[in-house]
This record gives structure tokens, C-alpha cells and sequence, in this order.
């Protein structure tokens, strides 16, 4: 008969636990400490364990290393008021089934718990868990973020390949850290290399080091980021933009874990975990011969999604009002809070430039307010006409003329260039017409939402026009 244990605090939740989950079949078992709860593992012997991870006596992650030690079998899911990105990543590292936070919603605690005895009949242990990102940590408790901290619990201890993909501005790096602390290579170097912002010439220097003489301007040897990080985890920003000849330089370490230094003829040996991010679309660079096949499969071992702001809308508020904290303080300003049409504002913007586009609002916000509060009067104008600037003043779309044009003046890639124009056009005027509502232009257009937001991240498309002219017009009245 499948056993459930609840170890809470709190007689309510303890309670409910009884009434709802206990039924012909199943036995729900309650502690209220860790004392208690040691004495019912011991005597009861259940499948599944809910654990509060904060307990009158003691650590709930103490007692769930105690747990594992017993019987590594047992699908553990934590529920806390207290939950933190450090503790939930942490659980999740350790091996924990899900984690929850309180108030706890039935519906999703039902299944949790469904899944969790099937695992135990099963005899699996599964991992899991939840929460955010920003400044130098993850902040939220929307489900799509929940869900990347899940994934983050997950890879950490696996010491494998990790691709990180997201929209510019989202936290790639951030989520590339997390990976790094919850790792086993957390007492070694982490260092994180943009092949984006490095002149092509020194991109393979950079990383694997030269010898001295070996081009001009080469005065004396330098050890790369692979033979300084040794033991440790490198991340690779905006890896799609890697030269095709460093590419097969990485593919060689990736598969041997040997390099040698430009110029030099002795194999270097590295160990060193790589964590690669980009903000592009690799397998269509793959189709025009920029980035090579051979190199992305190696590199994808996981993939790790980031969600763009927009997806995860719940969270602005929290994240608004930690760098409202956090630049307060920086530029000394005494402004505490954010008027409720501000935060309004906040959520209903669409923020094609992310977390990132976030940051720079709320500092200009705090360096315009006269007063301890930041109203909607502090919204930067720009946001609001960039929108409808931009529509205005388009020219009409006319694509036979631009097609001559492009032939006439023997523009490279023409077909390409027409079909993107086409989509472009199209996915604009759809997104128009429904306000910027995504869901109803994927319908009207036939195609899946992430179908559609993968081809406005491809186009350059800033979503919402709709949306922006709105909060302009809202703040000229």
C-alpha cells in the first residue's frame, strides 16, 4: 500500500495533506519535526516524502542527505514560503524529486505526487526543481523560469556539454554561472570568453594560446583560456559567431581534450568543462556553411533554453524592484518604490531587449524621479514612439520593385532575401492585427507559437508594435 510522509510545520498543511491525499490505498503519514519524522521513516517506511525545507529542529536539506543515505530511492519533493534560487538549484542537485513553493496549488501538487509513486514503484530517482536570474543571481517563480532552474538542478553535477540558447539580453551568462556553482568544478577558474566581441584574428589566440614569433605582433608566448582554465568550466558567448577555423580547433578538444598553441607544435592536454551560449539560430548557420555540423552535435550534449522576458511576464515586478534596490544604492538615491501604473506598465511592455533592456529603464527611471516613488511619468518617451515612428514612416511595401532592385544591382542571396522580406511583412501585419497578441496571430497564420517566435527572433522583429503606441498614447494623456 503506497505510504506518503509530510514533514511541515504547520498543522494546516499537514491536515490538508490528510484530507486530501489520504484515500483507500494510500496511507499519508504527518510530522511536524524532524524528530518525528526520523521515527516514521524508520517504523513506516514510505514511498514518497514531502519535505518543508525549513523545520523547527533542523535543516530540511540536512535531513534529506540523511534520507538519501538510507534508502537514495525515495522521490523527495520540498515545499517552502522560503524558497530561494541557492536552495532550490541546491535540492535539485542533491537529487531532489520536484520543489514547490507555498501557497501550494492542488491541481500541480496532485500530479506532482501522482508522478512521484510512479517513480517509486519503479524504483527511479528522478530530479527536479524551480525559480529565476539577474544581476549576479536568479530571481522569479514563474513556471518558465521554474522550469530552467529545474534543468539547471539537473545538468550542474553532470559533467557534460552544455548549449545554452535565448534571445539577447535574457541572462545566458548568469545561467552558465549557476551551472558553474552547483557543479563539482565549482573550486576551479570559471571564465567566460564572447567570440563576438574578440577580433577574428585573435579569437584562436585567445583561447588556445600562441607561441612567441608565431605572427606579427606575437612578442612573446601567451598561455589561452583552455590551458589557464584547467580543471575548471569555460563559457563560449555568442559561439555562433566562432570562426570556421577555430571551430575545427574546438571540435578537436572537444572530442580529445588536445590543442596545441598557434605556432607551437607540442600537444597541450586540458581538462576543462564547456558551457557554450547563443543568441542564434545554429542550425540555419549550419545550412549557409557558417558553423559546423560536426561541432554543434558536440556541443549540444544539453540544451539549455533561457526565456525571454515577455514569456515570463509575473516575474518583472520582483526583478523591477530588486534593481530599483540594487541601483538605488549604486547612484545613491532614496527612491524606494514604484507606483502601481508603473508596475502595470512594466508587465505589459514587451521588452524585445530582455532582462537587459529592463536594468537600463529602471536606472533611467531612478535618475528622473524627484520623489521616493517612480510613476509612469518616469517612462522613457522613446519607448513608447519607437513603435509607431518606425510604422509611419516605412515606406509602402512593394516587393516586385525591391525584387528588380535586388536583380538589377546583382544583390548576393536573393531568393533568401525575398522570402525573409515576405515573412517579415507578414508576421508584422498578423501581429498588428491582433494587438500583438501572439497566440491569436499564430492561429490566424497557421502555424505553432514557437514556430512563430523563432522566426520574429530570426527577422529581427520587435514584438508588440500595438502595445508600444498604446503606452505612448497613455502617456500623453
Amino acid at each position: 500500500m503506497p505510504k506518503l510522509l509530510v514533514v511541515d510545520d504547520e498543522p494546516t498543511i499537514r491536515y490538508s495533506f490528510e484530507k486530501v491525499f489520504s484515500a483507500p490505498g494510500t496511507v499519508v503519514i504527518a510530522a511536524g519535526t524532524l524528530s518525528e519524522a526520523r521515527l516514521a521513516l524508520a517504523e513506516e517506511r514510505p514511498d514518497v516524502l514531502v519535505l518543508d525545507l525549513q523545520l523547527p529542529d533542523g535543516s530540511g536539506l540536512d535531513f534529506f542527505d540523511e534520507v538519501r543515505l538510507q534508502n537514495p530511492r525515495i522521490p523527495i519533493v520540498f515545499i517552502t514560503a522560503h524558497g530561494t534560487t541557492d536552495t532550490a538549484i541546491e535540492a535539485m542537485k542533491r537529487g531532489a524529486f520536484d520543489y514547490l513553493t507555498k501557497p501550494l496549488d492542488l491541481e500541480q501538487l496532485t500530479r506532482l505526487l501522482g508522478q512521484a509513486f510512479e517513480a517509486a514503484r519503479l524504483m527511479q530517482t528522478p530530479a527536479a526543481l524551480p525559480d529565476e536570474i539577474v544581476g549576479d543571481r536568479i530571481i522569479g517563480s514563474s513556471p518558465a523560469i521554474q522550469t530552467m532552474c529545474k534543468a539547471i538542478g539537473r545538468v550542474a553535477a553532470q559533467d557534460v556539454n552544455v548549449l545554452i540558447v535565448g534571445e539577447s539580453g535574457t541572462g545566458k551568462e548568469l545561467v552558465a554561472r549557476a551551472i558553474y556553482q552547483h557543479s563539482a568544478r565549482s573550486g576551479k577558474p570559471f571564465l567566460a570568453i564572447n567570440c563576438a566581441a574578440l577580433p577574428e584574428n585573435l579569437v584562436e589566440s585567445e583561447l588556445f594560446g600562441h607561441e612567441q614569433g608565431a605572427f606579427t605582433g606575437a612578442h612573446k608566448q601567451r598561455i589561452g583560456k583552455f590551458e589557464q582554465c584547467d580543471g575548471g568550466t569555460i563559457l563560449l558567448d555568442e559561439i555562433g559567431d566562432m570562426p570556421l577555423p577555430v571551430q575545427a580547433k574546438m571540435l578537436r578538444l572537444l572530442q580529445e581534450q588536445i590543442f596545441e598553441r598557434i605556432g607551437g607544435n607540442r600537444s597541450i592536454t586540458t581538462n576543462v568543462r564547456v558551457i557554450a551560449a547563443t543568441n542564434k539560430n545554429l542550425e540555419q548557420l549550419i545550412q549557409s556553411g557558417a558553423f559546423r555540423n560536426d561541432l554543434y552535435y558536440r556541443l549540444k550534449v544539453v540544451t539549455l533554453p533561457v526565456p525571454a522576458l515577455r514569456d515570463r511576464a509575473e516575474d518583472i515586478p520582483s526583478l523591477a524592484v530588486h534593481f530599483l534596490g540594487r541601483f538605488a544604492r549604486e547612484i545613491h538615491r532614496e527612491v524606494r518604490a514604484f507606483t502601481p501604473a508603473m508596475l502595470e506598465r512594466l508587465k505589459t511592455y514587451p521588452w524585445p531587449g530582455n532582462v537587459r533592456e529592463l536594468q537600463g529603464v529602471v536606472k533611467n527611471a531612478i535618475l528622473h524621479s524627484p520623489g521616493s516613488t517612480i510613476g509612469v511619468e518616469a517612462w522613457p518617451q522613446a519607448l513608447g514612439r519607437a513603435a509607431a515612428e518606425a510604422e509611419s514612416s516605412a515606406a509602402p511595401f512593394d516587393l516586385v520593385e525591391r525584387i528588380e532592385s535586388w536583380l538589377s544591382e546583382k544583390e548576393p542571396k536573393v531568393y533568401e532575401r525575398v522570402i525573409a522580406e515576405v515573412e517579415r511583412e507578414l508576421l508584422t501585419r498578423a501581429l498588428r492585427y491582433t494587438r500583438g497578441h501572439q497566440a491569436q496571430a499564430s492561429e490566424l497564420l497557421g502555424i505553432n507559437r514557437t514556430t512563430l517566435r523563432t522566426k520574429l527572433r530570426e527577422l529581427g522583429i520587435v514584438l508588440d508594435k500595438v502595445v508600444a503606441e498604446r503606452l505612448d498614447s497613455e502617456g500623453a494623456s
